[in-house]
């Protein structure tokens, strides 16, 4: 088997989300996750053409629409501090809930979705 080369601070699976509201997917994900900002090039008209944010370990990309790529929807599980207060800050940030928060056999877990559609599974390890 070859040997897998992956630049630093990237991971060998990576979301790529393609949005209709990329600037609010980036508010969602700073003030929600805590996500940095690693990279962005701009579309001519500002919009995110590629994005690049990092939380925690991971990376995950994503971009405005346009022609030729159409918005499409992920489900995502992310591991957070407290699933309570993410759980909160992501329907104070637009999200609506599918699963509130309650403890499963792995943790602390909910889910909500974001106002582009993507499912966020937000779950505290035991």
């Amino acid at each position: 088997m070859s040997t897998l080369k992956i630049p630093a601070g990237y991971n060998a699976v990576m979301p790529y989300l393609i949005v209709n509201d990329a600037a609010t997917l980036m508010q969602f994900l700073t003030t929600v996750f805590d996500a940095k900002l690693k990279m962005h090039h701009p579309n001519p008209d500002g919009s995110y053409g590629h994005a690049e944010v990092t939380v925690g370990d991971s990376c995950i990309m994503f971009s405005e629409t346009m022609k030729g790529f159409e918005a499409n929807t992920a489900g995502l599980f992310i591991y957070v501090d407290n699933a309570d207060e993410r759980y909160k800050l992501a329907l104070e940030n637009g999200a609506t809930s599918i699963m509130p928060p309650a403890d499963q056999d792995y943790g602390r877990s909910c889910g909500v979705k974001d106002i582009n559609g993507n499912t966020w599974w937000i779950t505290s390890a035991k």
